[in-house]
């Protein structure tokens, strides 16, 4: 969204107290500012719709045992981390990036997911790997091709809507509706995870315990990412 300058007269005292939210609120006066006239004149602007957005997934992961919001680094992220049932119990780390020049519209990317997991071991790293292989290629045989990168242990992956549905139309989702398919996506993935590395000692089951989540996961929800 185009941002320009302009020139307000406004109170002192005004100013003092809305330095005083904005400071509060973790964002600049301008921004502020540009939120509170938005609201007036009833407009969502990209940065009330992404923290809409992240509402949403926070209050559906949030809320569950097996993962813990995290800081935020800034307005257009979130991150959540879940414990792993492996040595030491490592955490793995999801942040959902939304790009804020994109409205969520159908087949577009929208953002972006990233996946890494905090350790040193080396054996750990390869299993994760692995893991990251064999989720892209049971999303590709399901939905086709993904644009995802694998690297140094870690998963990114954009994000774009896949209706499930061809009735469904070129309808583009509501903030609720757009946080819950990305809390149920990352769910799905977390789920898979766990149920991949308690079964290590037997390749062939955790890869079709893994399939077996996200064909649940397909038959579920009529929107995907």
């Amino acid at each position: 969204m185009k941002k320009s300058v302009y020139s307000l007269v406004l109170s002192d005292n005004v100013i003092a107290e809305i330095d005083r939210a904005a400071y509060s609120m973790n964002t600049s006066r301008s921004n502020l500012i540009n939120q509170i006239l938005a609201d007036y004149v009833s407009y969502v602007t990209p940065e009330k719709r992404m923290k809409e957005i992240f509402e949403r997934v926070e209050n559906m992961l949030g809320s569950m045992d097996s993962f813990q919001l995290m800081l935020q680094p800034s307005d257009t992220m979130i991150s959540l981390r879940s414990a792993l049932a492996y040595k030491y119990n490592p955490t793995v780390k999801y942040s959902v990036e939304l790009y804020k020049n994109k409205e969520g519209l159908e087949d577009s990317v929208f953002g972006e997911l990233r996946v890494s997991l905090r350790t040193q071991s080396t054996k750990l790293i390869l299993y994760i790997i692995q893991f990251f292989k064999l989720w892209a290629k049971i999303e590709e045989a399901y939905i086709g091709r993904t644009d995802f990168v694998i690297e140094d242990g870690r998963y990114l992956r954009k994000l774009h809507i896949l209706p499930r549905n061809s009735t469904q139309g070129s309808s583009v989702p509501d903030n609720q509706v757009l946080g819950e398919i990305i809390a149920n996506y990352i769910q799905v993935l977390d789920d898979s995870m766990k149920a991949y590395f308690s079964m290590l000692e037997n390749p062939v089951r955790a890869a079709q315990e893994v399939e077996m989540h996200y064909r649940e996961y397909l038959l579920e929800h009529k929107t995907v990412i």
